[in-house]
């Protein structure tokens, strides 16, 4: 998590929807930088700038985006404290998710090593070499 520049990966993460699915900003906008400080993203289609200067501002990135024309400008915030304790909480956010997709990794690997000590396809040295790499 970059602060203070501007940078196109920031809008990687925020979707909106095309056609009835949800997809990337970059999938249906070009993102480029116009200045170190502002993100500036044109939508290959004109009728597309609403949804996609929305979905911006529904983020949580504490983005203000503001359309003129067809480009729509990102602007990236001053680091006040506010700012910076919001940042603090997503990013212990996404710490968290990623910390619990592992545990569920390896809670599904090792009940997969289990099965197969039980259904006598590996044996008790196979399985504990197993959990041993799970863990690993």
């Amino acid at each position: 998590m970059r602060t203070g520049r501007a940078h196109t990966g920031l809008l990687d993460q925020v979707e909106v929807e095309y056609w009835g699915s949800m997809v990337p900003v970059s999938q249906v906008a070009n993102v480029t930088l116009l200045d170190a400080r502002t993100i500036g993203v044109k939508p290959f289609e004109g009728n597309m700038a609403a949804k996609v200067e929305k979905a911006i501002r529904d983020s949580n990135l504490g983005l203000n985006p503001a359309a003129v024309g067809d480009l729509i400008r990102v602007p990236m915030p001053m680091l006040t404290e506010e700012r910076r304790k919001n940042l603090i909480k997503v990013v212990r956010g996404e710490a968290e998710e990623g910390r619990v997709s592992i545990r569920n990794v390896r809670r599904d690997a090792n009940d997969h090593i289990k099965k197969l000590l039980k259904d006598k396809e590996i044996s008790e040295d196979e399985a504990r070499r197993g959990e041993e790499a799970v863990q690993n």
